[in-house]
């Protein structure tokens, strides 16, 4: 399927959960699918460089964050609309994944997994004593009550986050099409080999982390007015690393459908998991999950129909 195609496909299917959402007239069905969609965007941006390239990136809540407090930013200064912010909060967290990438990516495994979770606690550190966007007190960002096109506010949320999750799934898949996604996935196999092959490695994982920093930075941007209040502790709250590294591995790392699938999988259980019984156990859901799909199915759903 040509890129064009797949992009009026992915378009056709956003419309369509949306007018599906309008017609059922639930406020609760936009503020769940909000999250869902949340979580697409942040495992297929994780997935650019841990599942294309290989490298276990655990500062997801960092680039998550600095999305969110560049909202703050922008709406303390200058009262910037979200289409406004959400492309600087890609800037932003996009460089300091490219920063992030020069200083850490020579090295590799477990080392360079615990660089980039000290980067998710420097750039907390920074947030908390940080005064201009609420520091460790926090920040409120109030919404009015009704979108600036139509609907309710959690509506035009909702819908910013539906195209964003189209635009992350076309990106990845793009990407892994391309012969960038040959490129990282050599690197992933053996980086040592590819270079010796004349793969220009440093520059594609540059362009791994800067990417996927990017998209999770404009993930969290409409952040602030969701919650509308903001801190420190919530916004870099582990928990979006976990589940967000254990959607790709559920779903299947290889491939762009795996993190859609398992994010819209874990997503949704633990969706259902908060209605029916507790919010409490959202991280239960993806051990239990995770634990599950590695003993049955350790290349992910994608994987396991593959093989089948």
């Amino acid at each position: 399927m040509s890129m064009w195609r797949f992009l009026a496909v992915a378009v056709g299917v956003a419309a369509a959960a949306f007018g599906v959402a309008a017609w059922l007239d639930l406020d609760y069905l936009f503020f769940a699918g909000y999250v869902i969609l949340q979580y697409v965007v942040l495992a297929v941006a994780w997935n650019i460089l841990g599942g294309y390239t290989g490298y276990m990136n655990l500062g997801v809540s960092a680039f998550f964050a600095l999305g969110a407090y560049t909202t703050v930013a922008f709406h303390t200064a200058l009262q910037l609309p979200l289409p406004v912010t959400i492309p600087a909060a890609g800037i932003v967290s996009g460089l300091v994944g490219l920063g992030m990438g020069y200083l850490t990516l020579r090295l590799k495994g477990i080392y360079f997994a615990i660089a980039t979770l000290a980067l998710a606690v420097v750039a907390e550190t920074f947030i908390t004593n940080w005064d201009y966007v609420g520091g460790s007190a926090g920040a409120y960002v109030l919404h009015p009550r009704r979108g600036p096109w139509f609907g309710s506010y959690v509506e035009y949320l909702f819908m910013l986050m539906l195209a964003l999750a189209t635009l992350a799934v076309a990106v990845a898949r793009a990407v892994e099409r391309s012969w960038l996604g040959l490129g990282l996935r050599a690197i992933r196999d053996d980086e040592d080999a590819a270079e010796t092959s004349g793969v220009p490695t440093l520059r594609l994982k540059l362009f791994a982390t800067g990417l996927s920093g990017a998209l999770m930075g404009m993930a969290g941007a409409p952040l602030p007015y969701y919650v509308t209040f903001l801190e420190p502790a919530s916004a870099f709250n582990l928990g979006y690393a976990v589940t967000t590294i254990a959607m790709p591995m559920i779903g299947g790392t290889k491939t762009w459908l795996g993190p859609l699938l398992g994010a819209l999988l874990l997503a949704t259980a633990q969706q259902v998991a908060t209605v029916t019984i507790s919010s409490e156990i959202n991280l239960l859901v993806v051990g239990v999950l995770l634990v599950g799909f590695v003993m049955l199915a350790p290349n992910g759903i994608v994987g396991w129909f593959r093989r089948r």
